[in-house]
């Protein structure tokens, strides 16, 4: 406690009443008479010891042990002065080393508590039988074995109340040190809340971009390749021009409707009313729509599959897709997607021009891929060159 000691800075204000209280108990013992006091004179030096020893109980170091061991020190000396001026009465003043133990609870840990309410109760004991041997001789003999009694009952009250006390404080620590760590535990948990809802956030927003890339992405590059297909085909052939512009038309609504469900933060289910084999196979058909190229499809995969396993195997071939219409130029694409060691391997293949991987940084494609199969807890695995097509396989637990 580096502050003076007051019932706002301490940290259980009951103790500090007590305290007080038993000071002054203390106070009005030394004012009243006292038994078998030869000097009947108020006693000053024993008046100014109970005062500083009081007057310490304002500041409790908790820093170096050596000023701790010199303030515990200094209060024992003044409890000494204090009880020693008058060794030829009964004045015992017990409270104040029970003062002493709730102090020294304060500023030790248990094992300094427990040596210096040993050492209260030796001093006590002490000086319990220099009083008793000073007076024995002014006592008549019959009354010496009930003084006798009356010491042996006394000194067992006073270890008791020792403990009590002693036991009563560490209680009280512990709770508070409890609560303490309680505390730092619950701040700890929403500062980890905290950062937990912004991580959330960052992945929810990763989340929202790889579907507006994936789905309106797919979408848009189908667009345009139909309308690029409508405006060649136009001059020659309107009817198939107009077929290519009756496409476009269809999957402008599609890219509609997905940017309206990527901007509300929804998920879409492309695999909501249908197997992961018909869903896949679509896309297939809109590539051969698209490019006139029909991709080769072979799907063995079991029933049981979850759901958000099934959305993302379909995300992840709609956007190698969608690269391979857009970048490939491609005359052949093979799709698999079957069982291996207890994983799901998928593998997607084309023909095409290939490129070289450490040289594309900026495609959010595979990226995307990356991430999907990352949360995933699979592999990504890509061979391809320049002019040697690109392949793409994928490991994902089952």
């Amino acid at each position: 406690m580096s502050r003076p000691i007051t019932p706002q800075t301490h940290p259980f204000p009951f103790l500090l009443y007590l305290e007080w209280a038993l000071l002054a108990i203390a106070a009005l013992n030394l004012l009243s008479p006292a038994p078998l006091l030869r000097d009947t004179q108020f006693p000053l030096l024993t008046f100014i010891s109970l005062t500083g020893f009081s007057a310490l109980g304002l500041y409790l170091p908790t820093g170096k042990l050596i000023q701790r061991i010199g303030h515990v020190a200094l209060q024992l000396v003044l409890i000494v002065l204090t009880s020693g001026f008058g060794f030829s009465s009964l004045r015992l003043f017990p409270f104040l080393y029970l003062v002493l133990v709730i102090r020294s609870c304060f500023m030790f840990t248990m094992p300094g508590r427990l040596i210096l309410t040993a050492t209260a109760f030796v001093l006590f004991f002490g000086n319990l039988q220099i009083r008793l041997r000073n007076i024995g001789g002014r006592i008549p003999r019959p009354l010496q074995g009930l003084l006798a009694n009356f010491h042996l009952n006394f000194l067992i009250l006073f270890c008791l109340s020792l403990a009590f006390v002693l036991l009563l404080v560490n209680a009280l620590l512990s709770e508070r040190a409890s609560q303490e760590k309680l505390r730092r535990a619950n701040q700890q948990l929403r500062e980890s809340a905290s950062q937990i809802e912004k991580l959330a956030m960052a992945q929810e927003r990763g989340r929202i971009a790889r579907d507006i890339h994936d789905s309106v992405g797919h979408s848009l590059t189908a667009l345009n390749l139909q309308l690029e297909s409508a405006l060649k085909l136009w001059p020659t052939d309107s009817k198939r021009a107009y077929q290519f512009l009756a496409d476009a038309k269809t999957l402008g609504s599609t890219a509609l409707q997905d940017v309206r469900q990527s901007v509300a933060a929804l998920r879409q289910d492309p695999v909501a009313n249908q197997r992961l084999e018909a869903a896949i196979a679509d896309l297939a058909h809109q590539v051969e729509q698209t490019t006139g190229i029909q991709p080769e499809v072979s799907i063995l995969l079991p029933s049981h599959l979850s759901k958000p396993l099934k959305i993302t195997l379909y995300r992840i071939v709609q956007e190698a897709l969608t690269n391979i219409t857009k970048h490939a130029q491609a005359g052949e694409i093979r799709v698999a997607l079957y069982t291996r060691n207890n994983q799901i391997r998928l593998e997607i293949e084309d023909n095409g021009r290939g490129f070289q991987p450490t040289q594309t940084t900026t495609g959010f494609g595979l990226q995307s891929i990356r991430e999907r199969v990352q949360t995933a807890g699979g592999r990504v695995a890509l061979n391809t060159a320049p002019g040697q097509g690109t392949c793409l396989q994928i490991d994902m637990p089952l």
